[in-house]
């Protein structure tokens, strides 16, 4: 065989070799690794709706005057001691889920289904929204020793009304409702891929 000709199949050989090797190199450098699935346990939810604390999930706005009569049983008397406050301002209540309230007994994982046990929505807090007008019709003398403009009184009767008018049925249904598909959302976020069930303790 001529010289030339076994330096051309040399060359073809290790031109081949080098490719099947750089290809290889490549493949182990840049194929896409299998993707590493975390082991979801009671733990890793809990640890997950622990760290979202109180969770707001559903916001109502009322808007409905109250009205304080103080009055003595007499005519005569409210004349001068009498006292009716009437105020109106816009109220917001904010309601949601205390997942502090969840324990690792509420937790189940079986399989690819995860069923955790939440509490029912509860209030969060009350604050009023913009102004707060108040009227307070005074009896003489009332008006005379006492200078409270029953401002303070009247938010807390706003804010107790506002809170009342949340807890009606129809209220109370939607906030659960809202609470419920609110924390399977985020458990669907934490064990993507799983079956998640949400029902309430």
């Amino acid at each position: 065989m001529p010289n030339s000709l076994k330096y051309m199949l040399t060359g073809i050989v290790l031109a081949a070799v080098f490719l099947a090797t750089g290809t290889f190199i490549g493949y182990k450098l840049f194929s896409p690794k299998p993707e590493t699935k975390t082991k979801i346990s009671s733990q890793t939810i809990l640890t997950a709706l622990h760290d979202r604390g109180f969770l707001v999930t559903q916001t109502f706005i009322f808007d409905e005057p109250v009205i304080i009569n103080k009055t003595t049983g007499s005519a005569f008397k409210d004349l001068f001691f009498g006292e009716t406050i009437t105020a109106r301002g816009t109220m917001e209540v904010n309601t949601g889920i205390d997942f502090a309230q969840v324990n690792q007994d509420d937790i189940t994982v079986v399989g690819d289904t995860i069923t955790v046990k939440i509490p029912k929505a509860s209030l969060f807090n009350t604050r009023l929204v913009g102004p707060l007008d108040v009227n307070n019709e005074k009896g003489l003398f009332k008006r005379l020793t006492d200078s409270d403009s029953g401002y303070n009184e009247a938010l807390q009767n706003l804010t107790a009304a506002a809170e009342k008018a949340a807890q009606q049925p129809e209220l109370r249904e939607r906030s659960n409702r809202r609470a419920q598909e609110d924390a399977a959302r985020i458990l669907g976020y934490v064990a993507q891929g799983k079956k998640i069930v949400v029902v309430f303790k």
